[in-house]
């Protein structure tokens, strides 16, 4: 499945005759939030089962490990002037494909520089399920131009119509005050009081299935440390707790200004780093994430 509105070559989920066909990939990370990448523009990587190749690849004891498998895939169409344009696509370690993910896209920019499949001297735009994305080079990390928040509750989607915030959600005997937003994806914020003693483990998966959202979604557990700072825990929709999300410290983000707690521009401390968040919604409304991607080793597996 491809993304809304694009076509071009795609892969099949057909398994290809061979039993042991074997693929180079990439493991890089994002503040901690870890990822197996294919290459399938320098490769042929064609006839490949997706969910079942990232089900085996993410597996952190039979596989590479990783929190999510990246596919770099040639553009849907020729790039407009003056810039280079990919596709990428994202799967969970449930085999789930999912829209955009903000760690993972840094990740793929840097690979794409570092082995000349996009010019550094243009922009780049990255075509996903979540819509074009334009990540860019700054400072030694990776600038990226999330895009407008979507706040109308049917969009993110969840059950309620308008701007969700603070809505009261019961899970077992706790009632949660949460605020919606969506960066391409669904993203539940929790406000806490000690984000380190909070059991996410407990009520991540119970919120990320929770009826209220009809497409599951992700959950972001927050602790406003100042106007200018968060932490924050995650619960990955289809992953489980990570060491970060990019997304999600968007959304936070956003949740944050739009419940009158921060400023528009906050640092986001995760169990993997930090990632510098910037929303004027008075200018353009797009939010913009900067943060490091890094290569940790390549090699070749089988499948």
């Amino acid at each position: 499945m491809g993304a809304p509105g694009l076509s071009g070559p795609q892969w099949s989920n057909t398994p290809a005759g061979s039993k042991n066909k074997k693929i180079p990939f990439i493991k890089m990370q994002g503040t901690g939030n870890d990822f197996v990448l294919l290459d399938a523009v320098s490769n042929d990587l064609g006839g490949l089962d997706l969910p079942a190749v990232s089900r085996k690849l993410l597996d952190r004891r039979f596989g590479i490990g990783a929190d999510q498998l990246l596919v770099l895939l040639p553009s849907s169409g020729p790039a407009p002037q003056g810039k280079s344009r990919l596709r990428m696509r994202i799967f969970n370690v449930d085999g789930s494909e999912v829209q955009m993910c903000g760690n993972g896209i840094r990740c793929l920019a840097k690979y794409a520089w570092s082995r000349g499949l996009a010019s550094r001297s243009k922009s780049l735009e990255v075509e996903t399920l979540a819509g074009i994305i334009i990540p860019e080079a700054k400072d030694g990390l990776v600038r990226v131009d999330m895009g407008l928040p979507r706040l109308e509750g049917r969009e993110i989607p969840a059950l309620a119509d308008g701007r969700i915030i603070d809505y009261p959600l019961k899970i077992e005997e706790t009632l949660f005050a949460v605020t919606c937003v969506s960066m391409g994806n669904p993203h539940a914020v929790i406000f806490v009081g000690d984000v380190a003693a909070f059991p996410v483990g407990f009520y991540g998966p119970k919120i990320e299935n929770h009826p209220f959202f009809p497409e599951r979604t992700n959950v972001e557990f927050i602790q406003v440390v100042s106007r200018q700072e968060l932490k924050m825990r995650v619960w990955e929709r289809g992953s489980g707790e990570t060491l970060a999300c990019g997304t999600g410290a968007s959304a936070s983000a956003v949740a944050s200004a739009l419940k009158g707690l921060t400023s528009g521009r906050v640092s986001v401390e995760l169990a993997g780093g930090r990632l510098e968040i910037e929303w004027d919604k008075n200018e353009n409304g797009h939010v913009y994430m900067t943060g490091p991607a890094e290569e940790v080793f390549e090699g070749e597996i089988f499948i």
